[in-house]
């Protein structure tokens, strides 16, 4: 009983002594703003930004500018239509401007494309949030456990080195034999050893939670333990119905239909016919070599001109180009209609494995506290027995092992149960 009450003050202190730990939010809020995956996607949100900007930017008009010259030395045609050896030089000067009158629909069915493309982006973007909420939080239980499970290690530890030192008591008053301290010897060198691999375990789960959080240092970097969920499961058909609505994985595959289904509609517009309205000024200078002839200036602004104009483009045969378009649009737009359903069975498949697991995590841990009581019950009288001589080393190493195994499998059930429980709860109220 002494004991045992020593190995939970322990226990306790080892708890309390940590410093400077991160909380289950701070974890997920830090990893949203620094995960290298959530600031790819929004990455990927800026150029579907840049999209929408481009397309709305194909309703401007544009406008281009040039300057030419040249220069022909040798023969030429002269003005009274003969040809003689003449060096000539031109310069030409010319701006055009084009403005889309009608595209055929293309550029309001490439805006709704590009909108549609965005809003299916940013819901992948939260998407991806969710999908990292849900490794940290796998990942911080994890941290957890392995810490319990160092918690167990170092009791086996504190344990053996209490019974060594006893059996040597006993050795020097000449009351055992000398092989009953070399069994304890050997016992507290493999609970040392089991120690020392369950610390290993907890550095390389919190090595790993750094990572997702993009924390290179773990000097001071720590975690604080969580509530155990105590209310009752929802109904796993609820949660489902709550997560069709608001799942912003389900939310990004229907967009990419809507988006997939606009893209269909801007490839038929290659059947449409196009209209331009042209407009240019421009101007020009001559020179011939022996001939004199106007200054620069001079015949710059007098050959000066404008221009205006319209141009219609009637698509009549263009290799089937058109219709390889829609018909590549319309086998995207089945690819997505098939991911949004098999999207929603993977959300169905994961909540009603989830709920399963938490429902027997549970009861779990109800039966493991039942075995650990009555393995540590089993363990005080054992040790009474033992000190009394009316049981042997063997027996006693038995009860304290499976007092110890009871122990890791309760902790073992205590962290599922908290992370399935868990999962439900994302899927039942994400939002």
């Amino acid at each position: 009983m002494r004991v045992l009450s020593v190995i939970a003050i322990a226990s306790l202190a080892a708890v309390s002594a940590r410093a400077e730990a991160w909380s289950l939010d701070s974890c997920i809020a830090y990893a949203h703003e620094h995960n290298i995956s959530v600031r790819q996607r929004a990455v990927d949100c800026m150029t579907a930004e840049y999209g929408v900007v481009e397309a709305k930017d194909r309703f401007l008009p544009t406008v281009a500018g040039g300057v030419s010259q040249n220069f022909a030395f040798g023969r030429g045609l002269t003005g009274d239509n003969t040809y003689a050896n003449r060096n000539t030089q031109s310069f030409g000067a010319q701006v055009g401007l084009s403005l889309p009158v009608f595209q055929g629909l293309a550029g309001v069915r490439r805006l709704d494309y590009a909108k549609a493309s965005l809003r299916a982006m940013l819901e992948q973007y939260e998407a991806m949030k969710d999908d990292v909420t849900l490794n940290v939080i796998g990942q911080y239980l994890q941290v957890l456990y392995n810490g319990e499970m160092l918690g167990v290690a170092a009791d086996q530890v504190h344990l053996s080195q209490v019974e060594l030192e006893r059996r040597r008591e006993l050795l020097a008053a000449g009351k055992i034999a000398e092989l009953d301290v070399l069994e304890a010897e050997a016992q507290l060198a493999r609970d040392r050893l089991s120690e020392v691999n369950a610390a290993n375990d907890r550095e390389l789960a919190l090595v790993a939670l750094a990572r997702m959080l993009q924390i290179e240092s773990l000097d001071g970097f720590d975690i604080l333990p969580v509530a155990e969920a105590e209310a009752p499961l929802p109904d796993v058909d609820a949660v489902y119905a709550n997560a069709l609505a608001s799942n912003h994985g389900i939310r990004a595959a229907e967009l990419n239909v809507r988006a997939a289904e606009r893209n269909v509609s801007l490839s038929r517009t290659g059947y449409m016919p196009t209209l331009s309205l042209n407009a240019g000024l421009g101007s020009n200078y001559y020179r011939v070599s022996g001939i004199p002839g106007d200054t620069f200036g001079h015949q710059m602004r007098d050959n000066f001109n404008k221009t205006i104009g319209f141009s219609l483009n009637v698509p009549i045969f263009d290799a089937f180009s058109t219709r390889n378009s829609v018909r590549r649009a319309k086998a995207s737009q089945i690819s997505a209609e098939l991911q949004l359903d098999d999207a929603r069975s993977l959300l169905w498949q994961n909540i009603r494995q989830a709920h399963s697991q938490a429902v027997a995590a549970r009861r779990k841990c109800e039966s493991g506290a039942v075995a650990e009581r009555a393995s540590r019950a089993a363990l005080e009288a054992m040790q009474e027995k033992y000190n009394y001589g009316r049981a042997n080393a063997t027996e006693y190493e038995q009860a304290r092992s499976a007092w110890f195994r009871t122990r890791a499998e309760l902790v073992q059930a205590r962290y599922e149960s908290i992370l399935r429980t868990r999962i439900v709860e994302f899927y039942n109220n994400a939002r």
